[in-house]
């Protein structure tokens, strides 16, 4: 394969997390034992500094019958709320007139806080569950996956363009990212969140890598990509939401002026070596040595008669799982707060999920696989942890 983001054919192997299936394929019964599989593995550009997978799950596959829903979490709520009030405060609050297009947009929850702000509002989501929700809402959705294509359809543009959680998506990339350009106003704004690469690695949050993340983004390399489409970077925040994320605010190249927060990330990232091979190859020595440690916990668990559930049933959950290779005889069950969930058995693992109102006795031990919201989980769980039950965190990020 070429890169991704430069074409260049310098690509190196960086982090092996072997074969497993795709991550968000929630098993129905019928499926349990049947799933298919595919390479995870991280390969490094040596031109760019982009990391990327080597091997394409086809995003048909992956995002027609999405099941996640960005509304589940109060935390990440609060965060999209925070976002919208950010940029129209420092952008567009005095102006009357102004549109926003949420790209995988999922249930609306980032569109309702633009449409509240005043915004007339459009989302571009290609899952059918979250995009119904959206439109019952009354969030208006269009169903499609976002590409140039779509962007001239639209024949509009926009003040703000969102994107969360999804630029590391893309399969077309450069498509997305030129109809991204092509729908953007003269003086608007692209709002880009994503996983930061090199808080990832950081927190050795190596479940965060699964088929749906095509790319593995820091400051520079983003900015770089951005670049060759008439775009660049010109400010960029570290947020909590996720174990560490980028809000990044881009313009149309002629406007961009870096801030100083933008500069300080890129020095950052480079006196770090944060975009190297020596970086990566690091990251994959540390997380083989927390699956020893992982296991070994368990192990002692299950010794003791210890009761574990894994708590929550994220995607990055299952390469978690998989890489370390657990399954239903150390973790008895999965429990979960998405309904859509109910009845569905983990990829991979064969743990099977269970819905929060299908557990009648806590277990002595809740195995964290929602990382991520942390604080959220331990105020909410707060009488549970009183009685004494054990909630263990395989990931601590210095975020969340």
């Amino acid at each position: 394969m070429i890169c991704r983001v430069c074409d260049s054919n310098r690509l190196t192997l960086a982090v092996d997390l072997g074969t497993q299936p795709w991550a968000n394929h929630f098993l129905k019964p019928a499926e349990v034992g049947h799933e298919p599989v595919y390479p995870l593995t991280v390969v490094l550009c040596e031109e760019c500094g982009t990391a990327q997978l080597d091997y394409t799950v086809p995003k048909e596959t992956m995002f027609a019958d999405h099941t996640y829903l960005s509304g589940t979490t109060k935390t990440l709520g609060d965060h999209f709320q925070a976002v919208a009030e950010a940029v129209d405060r420092r952008y567009f609050a005095n102006r009357s007139e102004k549109a926003m297009l949420d790209i995988g947009s999922n249930d609306g929850t980032q569109l309702r806080q633009y449409r509240d702000l005043g915004y007339e509002i459009l989302g571009v989501e290609p899952a059918k569950l979250p995009s119904d929700l959206a439109n019952a809402a009354g969030l208006t959705t269009v169903r499609a996956f976002f590409d140039e294509r779509t962007a001239r359809d639209l024949k509009k543009t926009f003040e703000v363009i969102n994107a969360s959680g999804v630029f590391f998506h893309l399969e077309e990339l450069h498509s997305v990212t030129e109809g991204i350009r092509a729908c953007l106003a003269p003086d608007g704004v692209f709002v880009i969140q994503f996983l930061y690469m090199k808080r990832i690695v950081e927190n050795d949050a190596f479940d965060q890598i699964y088929h749906e993340h095509l790319l593995y983004y820091n400051v520079r390399t983003l900015d770089r990509l951005l670049r060759r489409h008439g775009l660049a970077l010109s400010d960029a925040e570290l947020s909590p939401i996720h174990g560490g994320s980028i809000v990044a605010h881009a313009t149309h190249l002629d406007r961009a002026v870096p801030s100083a927060r933008l500069q300080a990330f890129v020095a950052a990232e480079d006196a770090a070596g944060a975009n190297t091979l020596p970086w990566y190859r690091a990251f994959g020595e540390r997380i083989a040595q927390r699956r020893s440690k992982n296991r070994a916990y368990l192990d002692a668990c299950k010794k003791a008669g210890r009761r574990v559930f894994g708590l929550g049933a994220p995607v990055k959950g299952n390469t978690l799982l998989n890489y370390y290779g657990i399954g239903p005889d150390l973790i008895e069950c999965l429990v979960e707060r998405n309904v859509h969930r109910r009845g569905l058995t983990a990829p991979g693992s064969h743990i099977p999920v269970r819905i929060e109102d299908e557990i009648a006795e806590a277990p002595d031990v809740y195995y964290v696989l929602a990382w991520n919201f942390k604080k959220e989980i331990l105020a909410r769980y707060a009488d549970l942890i009183a009685r004494g039950v054990e909630f263990y965190f395989p990931v601590n990020p210095k975020d969340a």
